[in-house]
């Protein structure tokens, strides 16, 4: 009888760790597909719109196997503690820069086979300021916490957050800056390297993309997810890679 009971006891336990690991790959797989349509939804949403400056957002379609997945910036900063790998991409959806590079930047993601690029919408979390009428730099909206620890974390990589004034100079504010789009590659959880994927040709991101633009953004990204699968510690963007 003890022989029997055990035997069930053992089977028992086979059929709920196999119940379990079934049930954290359907949950993944939703919780990737759901992001995934997410994000088409979201993007393509402003298709053809016109925004408040009179330009017409760029049309974009995105496959529904997409690699996005969202994170908060809380969650992007617990994966970087965690000393894990991976590409993440920062940026939202009425950014016309983003709209500008973000096919391409899943073109290289299939190429490579990445099945996964974690992104953080900075519309809502970074802070903004401006320069008043003396010239001073004031801080019009602060950013969140978490803002500020990801500024920390990207700091070796980030460019300088910088304003114009009333004559046209180039100020600094003495901050860095969160950019959208950011594309960055964290290997181990350091961030290794940065890239806006924006072409040096592109000059305004409501024009038409042409094939050395799109080239260009291609390498870029490229040097990116590379350095993100090999997990180089001294990999670097250049048009070789």
């Amino acid at each position: 009888m003890k022989c029997y009971n055990k035997k069930i006891l053992t089977i028992t336990i086979i059929v709920a760790l196999v119940l379990l690991a079934i049930t954290t790959t359907i949950f993944f797989f939703t919780k990737n597909e759901t992001d995934a349509l997410k994000f088409k939804k979201e993007y393509e949403a402003y298709n053809n719109e016109t925004n408040s400056s009179g330009k017409t957002y760029r049309n974009l379609n995105i496959s529904k196997n997409n690699p996005i997945i969202y994170l908060t910036p809380e969650e992007l900063l617990e994966k970087i503690n965690n000393k894990e790998t991976f590409v993440i991409y920062f940026g939202f959806a009425t950014c016309p820069w983003c709209r500008s590079v973000i096919e391409t930047l899943f073109d290289v993601a299939s190429d490579f086979n990445m099945d996964k690029i974690y992104y953080v919408d900075v519309s809502g979390i970074r802070d903004v300021m401006e320069i008043d009428s003396s010239n001073n730099i004031t801080t019009k909206t602060r950013g969140t916490d978490s803002y500020y620890k990801l500024l920390e974390k990207f700091n070796d990589v980030l460019a300088d957050y910088t304003l114009k004034d009333s004559s046209g100079n180039v100020v600094k504010t003495g901050e860095k800056r969160i950019y959208a789009p950011n594309v960055a590659s964290i290997t181990k959880g350091n961030v290794k390297e940065l890239t806006t994927g924006i072409s040096s040709l592109e000059t305004d991101p409501y024009m038409e993309l042409t094939s050395d633009m799109k080239d260009e953004m291609y390498q870029d990204f490229k040097c990116i997810i590379k350095c993100t699968i090999e997990a180089d510690s001294t990999c670097s963007i250049d048009k070789s890679c």
